[in-house]
C-alpha cells in the first residue's frame, strides 16, 4: 500500500529528465501536467489553456502598446482566401501550397470553388491596399491584425512549436520610400528582440537570413534566432521583413507622386510572432520539475502556502492563520504583484509545493503559525529552490524586487547558455564536431544557395530523420548582424567543395 501511495504521488510531477533523448516526453508531460495544453481530436491541433495563454496576452499587450507607438492601427481581415486571389502570387505562395487547407464543401453541397483558410494574408489584405492608396497623403499605411492561421503541415506536431493552426499577428505596411520601410523593418525586429529578452529572459541573435531561407517574395528578411540548449538547436524567434515593391507590382498598390505626377509602386514590409513564443520559453527555462516562469510573464507570480497545520493546532490559530495569508495576499496584490493564495483544505503543503513547482510559479512564500507570530515569512524562489526568511515589513517592495532578480538572472543563466554554445570555426571538419557537440557555428560562407543546400547535406549523418533531429545536417539561420571577426579578405567559404571567397561569417546549426 505504502509504494502504491508514493507512485500516486510521483506521477503528478515531470517523470522524465530534460535530457537530449528523453527532452520530447518531458515537454510532453510538463505542457500537459502543468495545465499549458489539452489535447484536441484534430491532429496538430490544441487547446490553449489559461496558463499559457496568460503568455500570449503578456506579448501581446507590451507588442501591441509597442507597435501603435510607431503608428499602426489594428484591423482585421477574413480567415477565407479565394483560389483565384491565393493564385495570384504562386512564387510567394509556394512555400505554403503544401500546407493550405480548403473548404471544399457546404453541407452537402460542393462549393463551386474551393477556399483557402489563410496560411498568411498577403493575398487577402494587398487588393484592399489597392484601394485604399491613390494619393501620396494616403501613406504610410500601417496595419496589423491578431489572428489565427492555419498551415496543414505533415511534419510531426509539437504543441506551440509546430501546430496546424496557431495564434500570431501580422502586420502589412506601405511606404513611399524604400528607407522608411527598410528603417521600420529594424525597429520592428527590435521589438521582437525586446520580447524575447525583456519579458521571456531569452537572448537571441539578431540577423538577416540567408537567400535560400529569406520570405519567398521579399528583398530580404531579417530574424531573431535563440538557442534551446538542451538539445543544442536553434529556433526562429520572429521574422521581419522588407518586400521590396515585389507585391505591389503585382497588386497594383501605386500612389500618384506629387512632383511627377506619375503612379509609383509602394514599397512594403510584413512581419510576424507567433504563440511558438510560448514553447521557447518552456525549453530555454523548464528543469527536470517542470515549468521555470519568468516573473514578467508569469499570471501568478507568487503563491501563498500555509504551512502547519497540524491535528493539533487549535481551530482559532486555523483561522487566524488563513486571515493572515488572506491580508498578505491583498498587501501584495496593492503592490503590484500577481499573486495567489492556495487555502485548499483537502492538499497537504508538500503536494502544494510541488504543484506550483511543476506550473512554475516564479516564488513561493510560506506562512505558518510561528511566522505569524515574529511577522516573517518564508521565500522560496522556484529557479534556484534559495529558500530565506524576510520581514513583512515592507513584503511589497521586498517580493518586487526579487522578482525582478529573478527575472535578470533567468536572462543570464539562458545568455551564459548561448554564448558557451556559440562558436566560430573555417575548418570543416571543425565544423561537423562542432555541430555534433550541439554548437551554433558561424562560419565563413559564400551566400550562394546551392552551396547552402550541399552545406547542408554534407554536414548531415547518413539517416532518414526528422528536421532538426541529431542528425540533420546544419541549416543557415541567420547571417548576424554582430559578426564574430573581421572576415579576412580571401577567406574561402566553410565548404570543402566551394571555391568562391566568403561574404560574411553565417550562424549555422540545427534548427526546429
Amino acid at each position: 500500500m505504502a509504494d502504491r501511495e508514493v507512485k500516486k504521488v510521483t506521477r503528478l510531477g515531470v517523470e522524465a529528465k530534460k535530457e537530449p533523448d528523453t527532452l520530447a516526453e518531458w515537454y510532453s508531460q510538463t505542457i500537459t501536467k502543468a495545465e499549458m495544453i489539452e489535447y484536441y481530436d484534430v491532429s496538430g491541433c490544441y487547446i490553449l489553456r489559461p496558463w499559457s495563454f496568460a503568455i500570449w496576452e503578456a506579448i501581446t499587450k507590451f507588442f501591441d502598446t509597442e507597435i501603435k507607438k510607431l503608428g499602426v492601427e489594428n484591423a482585421y481581415f477574413p480567415i477565407f482566401v479565394s483560389k483565384q486571389a491565393l493564385e495570384k502570387e504562386k512564387t510567394h505562395i509556394a512555400d505554403f501550397a503544401p500546407e493550405v487547407a480548403w473548404v471544399t464543401k457546404s453541407g452537402q453541397s460542393e462549393l463551386s470553388e474551393p477556399i483557402a483558410v489563410r496560411p498568411t494574408s498577403e493575398t487577402v489584405m494587398y487588393p484592399a491596399y489597392a484601394k485604399w492608396i491613390q494619393s501620396h497623403r494616403d501613406l504610410p499605411l500601417k496595419l496589423n491584425q491578431w489572428c489565427n492561421v492555419v498551415r496543414w503541415e505533415f511534419k510531426h506536431p509539437t504543441p506551440f512549436l509546430r501546430t496546424r493552426e496557431f495564434l500570431w499577428q501580422e502586420g502589412h505596411s506601405a511606404f513611399a520610400t524604400r528607407d522608411e520601410a527598410v528603417a521600420e523593418v529594424f525597429a520592428i525586429l527590435e521589438l521582437y528582440a525586446r520580447i524575447y529578452e525583456e519579458l521571456l529572459a531569452i537572448p537571441v541573435v539578431r540577423g538577416k537570413k540567408t537567400e535560400k531561407e529569406k520570405f519567398a517574395g521579399g528583398d530580404f528578411t531579417t530574424t531573431v534566432e535563440a538557442y534551446i540548449s538542451a538539445n543544442g538547436r536553434a529556433i526562429q524567434g520572429a521574422t521581419s521583413h522588407h518586400l521590396g515593391q515585389n507585391f505591389s507590382k503585382m497588386f497594383e498598390i501605386v500612389y500618384e507622386d506629387p512632383d511627377s505626377q506619375e503612379k509609383q509602386f509602394v514599397f512594403q514590409n510584413s512581419w510576424g510572432v507567433t504563440t511558438r513564443t510560448i514553447g521557447v520559453v518552456i525549453m530555454v527555462h523548464g528543469d527536470n520539475k517542470g515549468l521555470v516562469l519568468p516573473p514578467r510573464v508569469a499570471c501568478v507570480q507568487a503563491v501563498i502556502v500555509p504551512c502547519g497545520v497540524t491535528a493539533s493546532l487549535a481551530e482559532d490559530k486555523k483561522t487566524e492563520l488563513m486571515k493572515k495569508c488572506t491580508e498578505l495576499k491583498e498587501s501584495l496584490t496593492k503592490a503590484g504583484v500577481k499573486v495567489r493564495a492556495d487555502l485548499r483544505d483537502n492538499y497537504s503543503p508538500g503536494w502544494k509545493f510541488n504543484h506550483w513547482e511543476l506550473k512554475g510559479v516564479p516564488l513561493r512564500i510560506e506562512l505558518g503559525p510561528r511566522d505569524v507570530k515574529q511577522n516573517q515569512v518564508v521565500v522560496v524562489r522556484r529557479d534556484t529552490a534559495d529558500k530565506k526568511t524576510v520581514s513583512q515589513e515592507g513584503i511589497g517592495k521586498t517580493i518586487m524586487d526579487l522578482l525582478d532578480t529573478i527575472q535578470k538572472d533567468l536572462y543570464a543563466k539562458a545568455k551564459k547558455e548561448l554564448d558557451s554554445n556559440l562558436s566560430t570555426t573555417e575548418d570543416w571538419p571543425d565544423f561537423i564536431k562542432k555541430l555534433d557537440n550541439q554548437k551554433l557555428i558561424q562560419a565563413p560562407f559564400c551566400g550562394v544557395i546551392h552551396c547552402e543546400d550541399n552545406i547542408k547535406k554534407d554536414s548531415a549523418r547518413d539517416a532518414v530523420v526528422e528536421e532538426g533531429a541529431p542528425a540533420m545536417g546544419a541549416k543557415g539561420l541567420c547571417i548576424p548582424f554582430q559578426q564574430p571577426q573581421e572576415l579576412k579578405p580571401g577567406t574561402k567559404c566553410i565548404h570543402p567543395k566551394c571555391s568562391k571567397e566568403a561574404k560574411f561569417y553565417t550562424m549555422f546549426g540545427r534548427s526546429y
